[in-house]
């Protein structure tokens, strides 16, 4: 088996429509459900993350402002 290609860093946040990002939502939910591989594509980049993936949610408040993130973390195989 030929070595993976190395993959550049990036780091890329992208805004959807919320009927886009409810459909994403519900393909990962029964994708963790189904304890399958979930792949999404992401600025055109293809992306496959495992099912034992760390899912953790992440709060931010700074002045006036809030945030959630949704992450799920892993590493790459060699």
């Amino acid at each position: 088996m030929p070595p993976r290609k190395k993959k550049s860093e990036r780091d890329i946040e992208k805004s959807y429509p919320i009927k886009s990002f409810v459909d994403k939502l519900r393909r990962l939910a029964d994708s963790l459900e189904q304890g399958k591989r979930f792949r999404i594509q992401v600025d055109g980049e293809r992306i496959s993350i495992p099912p034992n993936a760390v899912i953790n949610i992440e709060h931010e408040r700074e002045g006036l402002n809030e945030e959630v993130e949704f992450q799920l973390k892993w590493s790459i195989d060699k």
